[in-house]
């Protein structure tokens, strides 16, 4: 497959770099990257370094029959233009994400590849996290028993990085840049309908996009999903926090440091108290260790590359996309409905 990097910046460069690791392993059909496109002279000269081809213009890339595909890494605002132009010259589209601003952008974009018969996949890389597949593993195999509160953060203290990020038109904002891809594992890790969400927005550093928020999600069955951005917190927190009726589990952070702790069934827990603070306690003193078992996480590690395995399949014909378009419209749409409530201060229950 021959493809056109749009946008050789970090993500551009970033995804040029994968391309001939994966190439090398040989694990699916392979992208040949004939090119790359930039408006920044600094990029286009150090394309040319590392041995690309350069195209002019846009147009350039559309009227070449040879290319099949496009990756397009530009900021937020411009992914709709590029995206509906590429499918009406019938080259096959990876778009980084989020792919639009809006859900009825991002609706229109999916119309104009299905239109023109082209396959259109967002890099939703973040599925493919070893953290993130550690956590849905002990869902998925009650670990820790049945788990009705998940909390996922990501957190930094070097507030909101590049220029555009910090535009509202631009689709600079926590949420656009990291809310789209913890939401998108929170409905992987729980496909279930959300029943109502709670959003606040932080601007600490006085930008008029958020540069952190905190949600909490109620799902079907009683299950609490949070989701914390934080671009202002000098002290790590944990990746994870997994609560389940039989044990809690904890993911420090991306190198899955942390553990299970989970009940011995039928032994009494002989509480005694403990010195808090000036006073004592008994509810909230550590359980006897013979009532407790210390487990190490399962880590499941992803298969490596699989996005571009996946897409290169797609555009064969031999699989269909991973990252569906239901999806990622569905992600849209909750990101909206987060909108609505931290703007109105208010639990949001319909979507």
């Amino acid at each position: 497959m021959r493809l056109v990097v749009i946008g050789y910046g970090g993500m551009g460069s970033w995804h040029c770099e994968c391309i001939k690791i994966y190439n090398g392993l040989s694990i699916g059909e392979s992208i040949d990257v004939v090119g790359v496109y930039d408006i920044d002279q600094a990029r286009i000269d150090l394309a040319k370094e590392k041995g690309y081809s350069i195209y002019s213009s846009p147009n350039q890339i559309w009227q070449d029959s040879s290319v099949d595909a496009v990756l397009i890494a530009t900021p937020n605002d411009i992914h709709y233009n590029y995206v509906i132009s590429a499918a009406k010259a019938g080259k096959h589209i990876i778009c980084e994400k989020p792919i639009a601003i809006t859900s009825k952008q991002a609706k229109d974009m999916y119309d104009s590849a299905s239109k023109a018969g082209v396959v259109f996949e967002v890099h939703q890389n973040r599925r493919w996290d070893d953290d993130f597949l550690t956590v849905k593993n002990i869902v998925d195999n009650r670990l820790i028993g049945e788990v009705y509160t998940v909390e996922s953060r990501v957190t930094g203290c070097n507030g909101i990085p590049g220029a555009w990020r910090k535009e509202i038109n631009r689709g600079g904002g926590m949420m656009l840049d990291w809310g789209v891809h913890l939401i998108d594992q929170m409905f992987n890790m729980f496909p279930k309908k959300v029943e109502s969400v709670y959003c606040e927005y932080s601007y600490i550093y006085g930008e008029e996009v958020d540069d952190g928020f905190v949600l909490t999600a109620k799902l079907q069955d009683g299950i609490t999903y949070r989701i914390t951005v934080l671009t202002d917190c000098f002290r790590d927190l944990p990746r994870w926090q997994v609560y389940g009726t039989e044990g809690t589990a904890t993911i420090g952070d991306w190198s899955i440091n942390g553990g299970m702790t989970t009940i011995v069934k039928g032994e009494e827990n002989n509480v005694e108290g403990i010195k808090a603070g000036n006073g004592m306690t008994k509810t909230m003193a550590p359980r006897t260790d013979n009532s407790k078992k210390e487990k190490p996480l399962q880590i499941v590690r992803s298969k490596p590359f699989e996005f571009y395995r996946n897409f290169t399949a797609a555009v064969k014909g031999k699989e269909m996309p991973y990252v569906k378009q239901d999806e990622v419209i569905k992600v849209f749409e909750f990101m909206e409905a987060c909108n609505r409530s931290a703007k109105l201060n208010q639990v949001i229950k319909e979507f």
